[in-house]
Protein backbone atom coordinates (compact mmCIF):
# COMPACT_ATOMS: atom_id res chain seq x y z
CA UNK A 1 0.00 0.00 0.00
CA UNK A 2 2.81 2.39 0.81
CA UNK A 3 4.43 1.53 -2.55
CA UNK A 4 1.21 2.40 -4.41
CA UNK A 5 0.94 5.74 -2.64
CA UNK A 6 4.58 6.41 -3.50
CA UNK A 7 3.99 5.59 -7.18
CA UNK A 8 0.83 7.69 -7.31
CA UNK A 9 2.51 10.74 -5.84
CA UNK A 10 5.71 10.47 -7.86
CA UNK A 11 3.98 9.91 -11.23
CA UNK A 12 5.59 6.49 -11.55
CA UNK A 13 2.44 4.40 -11.59
CA UNK A 14 2.53 1.56 -14.06
CA UNK A 15 -0.66 0.54 -15.82
CA UNK A 16 -2.74 2.64 -13.49
CA UNK A 17 -6.17 3.85 -14.55
CA UNK A 18 -6.62 4.20 -18.31
CA UNK A 19 -2.99 3.41 -19.24
CA UNK A 20 -3.68 -0.30 -19.30
CA UNK A 21 -6.69 0.12 -21.58
CA UNK A 22 -4.55 1.98 -24.12
CA UNK A 23 -2.13 -0.95 -24.33
CA UNK A 24 -5.03 -3.38 -24.77
CA UNK A 25 -6.49 -1.17 -27.51
CA UNK A 26 -3.11 -1.11 -29.27
CA UNK A 27 -2.81 -4.89 -28.98
CA UNK A 28 -6.22 -5.31 -30.61
CA UNK A 29 -5.95 -2.66 -33.33
CA UNK A 30 -2.35 -3.20 -34.41
CA UNK A 31 -2.99 -6.60 -36.06
CA UNK A 32 -6.07 -5.22 -37.79
CA UNK A 33 -4.12 -2.22 -39.02
CA UNK A 34 -1.39 -4.57 -40.26
CA UNK A 35 -3.97 -6.59 -42.22
CA UNK A 36 -5.37 -3.42 -43.82
CA UNK A 37 -1.94 -2.06 -44.77
CA UNK A 38 -0.70 -5.36 -46.22
CA UNK A 39 -4.00 -5.81 -48.05
CA UNK A 40 -3.73 -2.35 -49.59
CA UNK A 41 -0.15 -2.85 -50.72
CA UNK A 42 -1.00 -6.31 -52.06
CA UNK A 43 -3.95 -5.12 -54.12
CA UNK A 44 -2.01 -2.13 -55.41
CA UNK A 45 0.82 -4.49 -56.42
CA UNK A 46 -1.63 -6.75 -58.27
CA UNK A 47 -3.23 -3.77 -59.99
CA UNK A 48 0.18 -2.43 -61.00
CA UNK A 49 1.16 -5.85 -62.39
CA UNK A 50 -2.08 -6.03 -64.38
CA UNK A 51 -1.41 -2.58 -65.85
CA UNK A 52 2.16 -3.53 -66.83
CA UNK A 53 1.06 -6.84 -68.35
CA UNK A 54 -1.58 -4.98 -70.34
CA UNK A 55 1.13 -2.74 -71.79
CA UNK A 56 3.35 -5.72 -72.56
CA UNK A 57 0.50 -7.54 -74.35
CA UNK A 58 -0.35 -4.44 -76.40
CA UNK A 59 3.27 -3.88 -77.41
CA UNK A 60 3.66 -7.52 -78.41
CA UNK A 61 0.39 -7.51 -80.39
CA UNK A 62 1.40 -4.33 -82.23
CA UNK A 63 4.78 -5.82 -83.01
CA UNK A 64 3.31 -9.14 -84.17
CA UNK A 65 0.69 -7.46 -86.37
CA UNK A 66 3.51 -5.77 -88.31
CA UNK A 67 5.40 -9.02 -88.86
CA UNK A 68 5.19 -10.96 -92.10
CA UNK A 69 3.07 -14.10 -92.15
CA UNK A 70 5.40 -15.75 -94.67
CA UNK A 71 7.31 -17.72 -92.01
CA UNK A 72 4.27 -19.05 -90.11
CA UNK A 73 4.51 -22.43 -91.82
CA UNK A 74 7.89 -23.04 -90.14
CA UNK A 75 8.02 -25.13 -86.98
CA UNK A 76 9.39 -22.22 -84.95
CA UNK A 77 8.83 -18.99 -86.89
CA UNK A 78 11.30 -16.19 -86.26
CA UNK A 79 8.41 -13.73 -86.07
CA UNK A 80 6.85 -15.64 -83.14
CA UNK A 81 10.19 -15.92 -81.35
CA UNK A 82 10.56 -12.15 -81.82
CA UNK A 83 7.15 -11.60 -80.18
CA UNK A 84 8.27 -13.73 -77.22
CA UNK A 85 11.43 -11.63 -77.00
CA UNK A 86 9.39 -8.40 -77.03
CA UNK A 87 7.34 -9.60 -74.06
CA UNK A 88 10.42 -10.90 -72.25
CA UNK A 89 12.38 -7.67 -72.69
CA UNK A 90 9.36 -5.65 -71.58
CA UNK A 91 9.05 -7.70 -68.38
CA UNK A 92 12.78 -7.51 -67.67
CA UNK A 93 12.86 -3.75 -68.25
CA UNK A 94 10.07 -3.30 -65.69
CA UNK A 95 11.84 -5.55 -63.16
CA UNK A 96 9.17 -8.26 -63.37
CA UNK A 97 10.41 -11.83 -63.09
CA UNK A 98 10.21 -13.32 -66.60
CA UNK A 99 10.06 -16.88 -65.15
CA UNK A 100 12.65 -17.97 -67.74
CA UNK A 101 10.47 -17.05 -70.73
CA UNK A 102 13.44 -16.20 -72.95
CA UNK A 103 14.68 -19.82 -72.88
CA UNK A 104 11.36 -21.54 -73.59
CA UNK A 105 10.18 -23.17 -76.81
CA UNK A 106 6.65 -22.81 -78.09
CA UNK A 107 4.05 -25.49 -78.65
CA UNK A 108 2.02 -24.97 -81.81
CA UNK A 109 -1.61 -25.73 -82.60
CA UNK A 110 -2.69 -24.27 -85.94
CA UNK A 111 -1.69 -20.61 -85.92
CA UNK A 112 -1.47 -20.47 -82.11
CA UNK A 113 1.89 -20.66 -80.32
CA UNK A 114 2.03 -21.10 -76.55
CA UNK A 115 5.05 -20.53 -74.31
CA UNK A 116 4.99 -21.77 -70.73
CA UNK A 117 7.71 -20.69 -68.30
CA UNK A 118 8.03 -21.59 -64.63
CA UNK A 119 11.62 -20.89 -63.60
CA UNK A 120 11.77 -18.95 -60.33
CA UNK A 121 8.05 -18.13 -60.25
CA UNK A 122 5.29 -19.25 -57.92
CA UNK A 123 3.33 -20.63 -60.86
CA UNK A 124 3.47 -20.85 -64.64
CA UNK A 125 3.77 -17.79 -66.87
CA UNK A 126 1.91 -18.46 -70.13
CA UNK A 127 2.32 -16.43 -73.31
CA UNK A 128 -0.05 -17.25 -76.18
CA UNK A 129 0.37 -15.73 -79.64
CA UNK A 130 -2.54 -16.32 -82.03
CA UNK A 131 -1.66 -15.06 -85.52
CA UNK A 132 -4.92 -16.38 -87.02
CA UNK A 133 -7.42 -14.62 -84.77
CA UNK A 134 -10.40 -12.97 -86.45
CA UNK A 135 -13.08 -10.52 -85.50
CA UNK A 136 -16.06 -9.07 -87.34
CA UNK A 137 -16.40 -5.38 -88.05
CA UNK A 138 -20.00 -4.26 -88.06
CA UNK A 139 -21.26 -1.59 -90.38
CA UNK A 140 -22.85 -1.43 -93.80
CA UNK A 141 -21.32 -4.72 -94.90
CA UNK A 142 -19.87 -6.81 -92.07
CA UNK A 143 -16.26 -7.78 -92.71
CA UNK A 144 -14.06 -10.40 -91.09
CA UNK A 145 -10.67 -9.01 -90.13
CA UNK A 146 -7.57 -11.13 -89.54
CA UNK A 147 -5.73 -10.14 -86.39
CA UNK A 148 -3.08 -11.13 -83.89
CA UNK A 149 -4.08 -11.87 -80.31
CA UNK A 150 -1.47 -11.91 -77.55
CA UNK A 151 -2.46 -13.31 -74.17
CA UNK A 152 -0.28 -13.21 -71.06
CA UNK A 153 -1.10 -15.13 -67.88
CA UNK A 154 1.21 -14.27 -64.98
CA UNK A 155 1.23 -15.83 -61.48
CA UNK A 156 0.82 -13.20 -58.75
CA UNK A 157 1.97 -14.25 -55.27
CA UNK A 158 -0.15 -12.61 -52.56
CA UNK A 159 1.69 -11.56 -49.40
CA UNK A 160 -1.61 -11.24 -47.55
CA UNK A 161 -1.85 -15.02 -47.17
CA UNK A 162 1.14 -15.14 -44.83
CA UNK A 163 -0.14 -12.22 -42.73
CA UNK A 164 -3.64 -13.63 -42.28
CA UNK A 165 -2.21 -16.96 -41.10
CA UNK A 166 -0.31 -15.16 -38.32
CA UNK A 167 -3.59 -13.75 -37.03
CA UNK A 168 -5.82 -16.74 -37.82
CA UNK A 169 -3.72 -19.91 -38.11
CA UNK A 170 -6.58 -21.97 -39.55
CA UNK A 171 -7.35 -19.46 -42.32
CA UNK A 172 -7.24 -20.73 -45.87
CA UNK A 173 -6.46 -18.07 -48.42
CA UNK A 174 -5.36 -18.56 -51.99
CA UNK A 175 -1.78 -17.39 -52.16
CA UNK A 176 -1.57 -17.41 -55.97
CA UNK A 177 -3.67 -15.74 -58.65
CA UNK A 178 -3.19 -15.82 -62.39
CA UNK A 179 -3.34 -12.25 -63.70
CA UNK A 180 -4.45 -12.35 -67.35
CA UNK A 181 -4.13 -9.69 -70.03
CA UNK A 182 -5.14 -9.85 -73.66
CA UNK A 183 -4.53 -7.60 -76.70
CA UNK A 184 -5.78 -7.85 -80.28
CA UNK A 185 -4.41 -5.90 -83.25
CA UNK A 186 -5.39 -6.20 -86.93
CA UNK A 187 -2.69 -7.88 -89.03
CA UNK A 188 -1.06 -5.31 -91.27
CA UNK A 189 0.93 -7.75 -93.45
Amino acid sequence: MIFLKFCRHRGLRLFWGTDASQIVELAITLPLLLVVVVGLTDFSGAFNLKFRLSNAAREAARFAANQSTADLSNATPASIVAVRDVVDSYLVALHINDCGLSTQSASKVGLVWTYTANTGCAGPLTLTVNRGDTFTVAGGTPAIVEATRVNIRYPYQWRFSSVIRVLIPSATYSALTQVTEDAVVQNLN
